[in-house]
């Protein structure tokens, strides 16, 4: 998984009833783009995110 800052980050839901979750990606600290993702998600929160397989980089 690969990303730049301004990407967006989709979180599937894993549980029946769970949402899925999206966010743009603030900060990359991993080597030449890959995780971990700081990211701004559109309910305000901001955390790191590690992702995992039910994430999705959605680049813009």
């Amino acid at each position: 998984m690969k990303a730049t800052v301004g990407d967006r980050l989709l979180v599937h839901g894993n549980t029946v009833g769970e949402r899925d979750r999206t966010g743009v990606i603030t900060e990359v600290m991993g080597p030449d783009g890959t995780p971990p993702y700081t990211v701004r998600f559109d309910d305000g929160h901001t955390v790191l995110v590690f992702p995992g397989p039910d994430a999705l980089v959605v680049h813009t």
